[in-house]
């Protein structure tokens, strides 16, 4: 089946589980599929989150910089309002990319509305975990330690630095960085009560794990290993900082990048009204959105389709929304997960082998395809597509489940997830069971060369997202199954997969 056109100049990349999805490889296939179109992306920006959620693309591992990075025919890559950014961290992400071939400052555009974070962000984010462990005795809530939340609380108590507080002069920005640093030391010592020798070990843990992401670009003389040495901002005594040191490293950061700092409204309605296309890039996914998912499992900011106009500063108009998720699902931290594989499973055992976290390289958690939660993004979110990854990681599994339904131990049958936490973690998963292939799919390239095994599967996954979020009512348009990824490659990609309806009937 040929590719249906895009609904709407607007396309938000989303995820349709708990982030993980590989929402990063489909930003070169909508660029590539629009390339000799009028219609052509020339805008990618990053619509949410912080150096939290990474991507990868086209080889590369990106945080905070949009994934049309790779794309070197998109002109303008973009920060919207929705994000909170380290200006150090732009800088140590662009620098080597720059190095390798890639134009980033020449494209680059930070919104002036982009909340700036800073390293007592990330103090406070460790502050924070230390308390949920020392103090309220819970288990780690496995936080990245790149401050987004604590970012994200500035913006909610009304004490927000913008990148525009860069393009003015350095007293305004010292004043309002040392307020934050003495209420983020103020919360450290006294309400999470972190001890001396917890406080020392953030700076090593922050600079160990700083170095290790930035090797590349020490190797390379881009920066200098004292770069990444959190210690020196440390004060004369515990719960102290030398914050004329911070604010001199911080403004020069953001002064460097004074002139990629603007109005990204502006540069949408623009290409908008050229006739151009614009992708919204999310971090995270539905399900770790701060109103839709589970706390504390869930990030600061929203991650769904609606952020977009938010982020970007324009009106709400149609938009055309791509939900992305794999053949199977992941997480990490302490989540609820219902259809977690038991680890004896030789696919168990083989899929851990390759899931580790882009940002963080934590282990994650594999389990079996959740229709459930995925059917409610579409419901409650919507979306118009939908890419499905890693379909050939579970080559060789005998038999493979889908599970499209929850059961309490009364038997009672749940069609969409709780909103009731306590009555989520209380449930089984109902599964379909679906027979497996052994067939190598990393070089297929055409739906009808899958053994039909994995077509079935394929068809069964939509089917059961589809009457989750509608049941037996199916809509007179339905969302299609745009890519099928069989592979890492961005040429490992299944473009004519049949219609939906097609699907339903092979199911």
């Amino acid at each position: 089946m040929a590719l249906l056109p895009f609904r709407s100049q607007l396309i938000a990349d989303v995820g349709i589980s708990f982030g993980d999805e590989g929402k990063g490889r489909l930003i070169p296939e909508v660029v590539d599929e629009l390339r000799a179109s009028p219609a052509a992306v020339s805008v990618v920006f990053k619509v949410n989150g912080g150096s939290n959620s990474g991507h990868t693309a086209g080889g590369i591992k990106l945080n905070l910089l949009p994934a049309g990075v790779v794309e070197k025919a998109v002109p303008h890559l973009a920060i919207g309002a929705g994000v909170v950014a380290d200006p150090r961290k732009v800088l140590w992400e662009s620098r080597p990319l720059e190095q390798k071939g890639y134009a980033i400052f020449s494209r680059l555009l930070i919104d002036e509305r982009t909340m700036v974070s800073d390293l007592s962000h990330r103090l406070l984010d460790l502050a924070w975990e230390d308390y949920r462990v020392n103090v309220l005795k819970e288990e780690p809530r496995g936080s990245t330690g790149r401050g987004i939340t604590p970012s994200y609380q500035d913006e909610t108590g009304q004490w927000q630095i913008t990148f525009a507080d860069f393009l003015g002069g350095p007293n305004y920005f010292a004043r309002k960085l040392a307020q934050r640093a003495d209420r983020a030391l103020r919360t450290i010592q006294h309400v999470c009560q972190v001890s001396p020798a917890a406080w020392d070990a953030f700076f090593e843990k922050l600079g160990t794990a700083e170095l290790k992401a930035n090797a590349e670009a020490v190797e390379l003389g881009l920066f200098a290993k004292e770069e990444f040495d959190f210690a020196r901002f440390r004060g004369p005594a515990p719960f102290t900082l030398d914050v004329e040191r911070l604010t001199q490293t911080y403004w020069e950061a953001g002064r460097q990048l004074a002139r990629n700092i603007g109005e990204v409204r502006e540069l949408v309605l623009r290409e908008l009204a050229a006739g151009r296309s614009i992708v919204g890039e999310f971090g995270q996914a539905y399900w770790l959105d701060k109103r839709h998912g589970f706390s504390p499992n869930v990030t600061a900011s929203h991650t769904f389709t609606p952020e977009f106009f938010e982020s970007a500063g324009i009106p709400v108009q149609p938009i055309h929304t791509i939900g992305v998720a794999k053949a199977y699902d992941t997480k990490v931290g302490t989540h609820t997960f219902l259809t977690q594989m038991d680890e004896a499973l030789p696919l168990c055992q083989k899929l851990k082998r390759i899931e580790f976290g882009t940002t963080t390289g934590r282990q994650r958690m594999v389990g079996w395809y959740d229709a459930v939660e995925k059917g409610d993004a579409l419901r409650y979110g919507g979306f118009q597509d939908v890419m499905i990854n890693k379909i050939d990681a579970l080559t060789g599994a005998p038999e493979l489940l889908i599970c499209s339904a929850y059961e309490d131990a009364a038997g009672r049958r749940y069609a969409h997830v709780p909103r009731n936490e306590a009555v989520r973690r209380s449930l089984r998963p109902v599964y379909t069971r679906h027979p497996g292939w052994s067939e190598d799919l990393s070089r297929v390239r055409r739906f009808g060369d899958l053994p039909r095994p994995a077509q079935l599967y394929t068809a069964a996954m939509v089917r059961s997202v589809l009457q989750v979020a509608y049941g037996d009512a199916l809509p007179s348009v339905l969302p299609n199954l745009r890519y099928l990824g069989v592979g890492p490659d961005p040429s490992q990609i299944i473009k004519d997969v049949p219609a939906t309806a097609d699907l339903i009937r092979l199911a």
